[in-house]
């Protein structure tokens, strides 16, 4: 009778931490909603800010925060996927791995000012590339890296080891039972490791003040948006801080529903790349 009343007293608690994450998180999202929500319009999203025009807009800040995050992910994710396989399949549990797991997960912990400190240091003062986009991206990639390691990593030991078996039993190379057994499995943990990083990519900031700069025009032509890797941008995150310094809560609240907004529909992108990636690498009966 004891025992049963603990269990069920422990399950209530579990329900109860549940609804407390779920209310809370509805509650910071409806708030965010109501105060921005009346300052998201057609001109707010496809315009600059621009006293001669006696406008106020953040579209630069949006291509800029759009460009960071897919430029970020085009380096980091092979990358973070690559370390990982690496790690779970042809390392080994020597010493040194464990030191490299340590080292990673170190990283991972590491304050994002710091990395936006060496960020400008090394990509932007030693290597030339100035306060640019390009440098932030490059910046944020080092932040990003053990997230999608680890992710990765965890979803590779959670494939069961009869896949391994059954694809070496049937003659095939290691490297295609990874790429063709091992990855579309793992996908749902790799999957998920990426939106974790798109989300930190999205609401960084600090580092981003230091190496992307504040920039927040448009570029005027696709030769002009290919080179805005070079120039400084700053997204919507770094925008959101200068206007709540500018005591403009009405577009601050605005910013961080688009930014809301901005991050479910990227996830959900992901989402769906990572189902039809998956889909299409399964093998086909012969």
């Amino acid at each position: 009778m004891v025992r049963k009343l603990v269990e069920c007293f422990i399950l209530g608690m579990i329900y109860g931490a549940a609804f407390v994450c779920v209310m809370l998180l509805i509650g910071i999202l409806a708030y965010v909603f109501a105060r921005g929500i009346p300052f998201v319009n057609w001109s707010f999203i496809t315009t600059v800010t621009s006293i001669l025009h006696g406008t106020t807009g953040i579209a630069g800040n949006l291509v800029n925060t759009i460009y960071v995050v897919v430029l970020t992910l085009i380096v980091a994710v092979p990358v973070g996927v690559g370390a990982a396989v690496w790690l779970s399949e042809y390392a080994g549990g020597g010493w040194w791995v464990k030191l490299i797991v340590f080292t990673t997960q170190t990283l991972a912990g590491m304050p994002s000012v710091i990395f936006g400190l060496f960020g400008m240091v090394f990509f932007g003062v030693t290597l030339g590339l100035g306060y640019s986009v390009l440098t932030g991206s490059l910046t944020l990639t080092l932040m990003i890296l053990p997230l999608i390691t680890r992710n990765t990593q965890e979803a590779l030991k959670a494939v069961p080891d009869s896949y391994r078996m059954g694809a070496a039993g049937m003659g095939a190379t290691k490297w295609y039972m990874i790429r063709t057994v091992l990855l579309p499995a793992a996908m749902p943990g790799i999957v998920t490791g990426v939106i974790l990083a798109v989300g930190r990519i999205v609401g960084e900031s600090a580092a981003l003040f230091l190496t992307a700069g504040s920039g927040y025009m448009l570029p005027g032509s696709w030769r002009g948006f290919l080179h805005k890797a070079m120039e400084s941008g700053g997204t919507l995150t770094v925008q959101m801080y200068l206007s709540m310094s500018k005591a403009q809560y009405g577009v601050a609240f605005g910013i961080g529903s688009v930014l809301l907004g901005l991050v479910l529909v990227m996830n959900l992108c992901i989402r769906l790349i990572a189902v039809k990636g998956s889909v299409h690498s399964k093998p086909h009966p012969q």
